[in-house]
């Protein structure tokens, strides 16, 4: 197969040409000692970028979250977060392992936790009781719903009055942003550190940026050396996540536009789509009962489909540079003969 139509993530996507001539050309350096050029400038520029005082250069979104959780906390504390958050569903227990705390998972609606919940949550002063020194948000969610900055600021507010430090996952803030049409800035304004992938949507190969304080970045840098993660000639991969913050975050709503272009399609064919919740370029489908959709993954590829198996009874089809609204037609087409093949 030539060419696979690769719905399963935005992680599955390919460096521009761009990117790979940047790579090549990159100046280097030894990063461990600071002297790497391309990746000081990809910190400062993402620094600037998301409106933070400094930015630290890491190899994936987890190691940048748990980074965050690590320097922002002390060993005992308690971390107030969402039940179905990536930080607490997809992190193979990182917080417990790498920081030694304890989750407090909430219920959520839409990304949101209800704000006196929240407050419930804080530990009061009890010899009894560990300590909460944290609230981790994301925006825009797993489920790829975006949170309002409204909310942001409520969650802001009251974490001001209990002393509490925020940190926001913003794998796709690029994406949410484009959904509540503000600067990403504008979203991490509202927490004390904030992370963002480059290697998602935004189609470098490798990395994510942890951004904050200038005193939060320099302990964090310790910490990320401690976890193994200083990367000596970065630059290399530093320079195509230049050229991803620099040419790619607006090109998101591309895929936003096709995210709700095969939603409906999918409706059309019998799937359940709830269009409220195609904010960004995740869709959501719920199979029909009366088709057969037993080893569609595996099926698909064999017409060179990529996609995920379904989860409590959904699907995931994720949309990003390398589907276009083609790719979408072919699929829709693969899809609609495979599961009629199957009818019950």
């Amino acid at each position: 197969m030539d060419r696979y139509i690769d719905l399963r993530s935005d992680t599955v996507t390919t460096p521009t040409l761009k990117m790979r001539e940047a790579m090549y050309a990159a100046e280097v350096g030894d990063d461990v000692y600071g002297d790497d050029p391309t990746v000081r400038e990809l910190e400062e520029f993402a620094a600037y970028r998301i409106g933070k005082e400094a930015a630290l250069f890491v190899p994936s979104g987890t190691m940048g979250n748990q980074l965050a959780i690590m320097t922002h906390t002390q060993r005992g504390d308690e971390v107030i977060l969402g039940e179905d958050c990536h930080i607490f569903k997809y992190e193979v227990g990182a917080p417990a392992v790498l920081s030694g705390v304890q989750l407090r998972g909430l219920k959520t609606n839409a990304g949101m936790m209800d704000l006196e919940e929240v407050k419930a949550a804080i530990r009061p002063n009890d010899i009894h009781m560990p300590r909460t020194s944290l609230i981790c948000l994301e925006n825009a969610y797993s489920s790829g719903e975006v949170v309002s900055t409204t909310y942001m600021e409520k969650i802001r507010e009251l974490a001001r009055r209990h002393g509490l430090k925020i940190h926001l996952d913003g794998a796709r803030i690029f994406n949410a942003a484009i959904y509540l049409g503000v600067d990403a800035r504008e979203i991490a304004s509202f927490s004390d550190s904030v992370m963002f992938c480059l290697s998602k949507g935004l189609a470098a190969p490798v990395g994510s940026i942890l951004a904050g304080s200038r005193e939060f970045i320099e302990k964090a840098r310790k910490n990320r050396k401690l976890l193994g993660g200083g990367m000596r000639q970065a630059g290399i991969l530093a320079a195509a996540g230049l050229v991803a913050l620099k040419e790619m975050t607006g090109r998101l709503r591309e895929d936003h536009e096709n995210a709700r272009y095969l939603a409906q399609k999918l409706i059309d064919l019998g799937f359940e789509v709830d269009l409220k919740k195609v904010q960004i370029n995740m869709v959501w489908a719920k199979a029909k009962p009366n088709l057969n959709f037993e080893n569609l993954p595996a099926k698909l590829l064999q017409a060179g489909i990529k996609i995920n198996p379904p989860a409590n009874g959904f699907f995931r089809f994720v949309t990003h540079k390398d589907v276009t609204g083609n790719d979408i037609d072919k699929f829709i087409t693969i899809l609609s003969k495979t599961v009629q093949a199957g009818e019950r």
